[in-house]
C-alpha cells in the first residue's frame, strides 16, 4: 500500500470519527486536518471536499454490507436461517464500520445533498431488497406470519437492528452470533419462554443457559 493510500485511510478514519461524534455539518475541514496532523491545504491533495470524504466513507460501508448480503442470499439456507445470517452480517458490518454506521443512520437529510449520492441510494435499495426477498420467501413458506405488511416487518427489523449500534457490544460470554440468534428468535417466537414455544429460530438459545446481559 502506498503512502498516499495510507494517508487517505487515516484521513477517512479520523473524519468518520468526527462526523459520527460531532455531525457532518458541525465538523470543519480544519478539524479533520488537525486530527491527522496536516495543514488544511494538504488535505485537499487527497480529497476535493468534505462531501467527498463523506461519500467515500459511506460508499465503503455500503459496498461491504452489500457484499455480505449477496453471500447470504446465494446460500441455500431456509428463510429463517438467512434472516439470522442477515442479522449476523449486519452486526459484523457495524463492528467493522462503527462510525460509518452512525453517520449513515444520523445523516438521512444531509446525504442526498452530496455529489455521488446516486450510488449510495442504489446501494441502499439493494440492501432493502435483500431483506424483502428473505421476508417474502419466509411468508411464502409459511415460516413467517403473513398478517403484517412486508414493508412494516422490514422497518421494524431494520430500525431495531441498526439502533443496536448505540448499545450492543459483544463480550466473551455473549457474542455477536448469540445476539443475532436471540434477535431473530425474539422476532420469530416472541418473548414467551422457550418451553412454551412450538419452534425457535435456527441457532437460537433454547437450552436454558442464561447469557450475561450486555450493557
Amino acid at each position: 500500500m502506498s503512502t498516499t493510500q495510507d494517508r487517505r485511510s487515516v484521513i477517512l478514519d479520523n473524519a468518520a470519527h468526527l462526523f459520527a461524534t460531532k455531525g457532518i455539518g458541525a465538523t470543519t475541514v480544519r478539524e479533520i486536518a488537525d486530527s491527522v496532523g496536516i495543514l488544511s491545504g494538504s488535505l485537499y491533495h487527497h480529497f476535493k471536499s468534505k462531501d467527498e470524504m463523506v461519500n467515500a466513507i459511506i460508499s465503503d460501508y455500503l459496498t461491504d454490507l452489500t457484499y455480505r448480503y449477496t453471500k447470504v442470499l446465494a446460500s441455500e439456507e431456509s428463510p429463517a436461517a438467512q434472516l439470522r445470517e442477515l442479522v449476523t452480517s449486519s452486526l459484523a458490518n457495524i463492528e467493522a464500520h462503527p462510525h460509518a454506521t452512525e453517520i449513515y443512520q444520523n445523516s438521512s437529510t444531509y446525504l442526498p445533498t452530496i455529489n455521488g449520492y446516486e450510488h449510495i441510494r442504489e446501494s441502499a435499495a439493494v440492501i432493502q431488497r435483500a431483506w424483502i426477498q428473505v421476508l417474502e420467501a419466509g411468508i411464502a413458506r409459511g415460516d413467517f406470519r403473513n398478517d403484517i405488511p412486508v414493508r412494516v416487518l422490514h422497518g421494524m427489523l431494520r430500525d431495531s437492528l441498526w439502533l443496536s449500534v448505540r448499545w450492543f457490544k459483544p463480550t466473551p460470554s455473549y457474542s455477536r452470533a448469540a445476539f443475532a440468534a436471540d434477535f431473530v428468535s425474539v422476532y420469530l417466537d416472541g418473548f414467551s419462554p422457550a418451553t412454551e414455544r412450538g419452534r425457535s429460530a435456527p441457532g437460537a438459545s433454547t437450552s436454558g443457559v442464561r447469557h450475561d446481559t450486555p450493557n
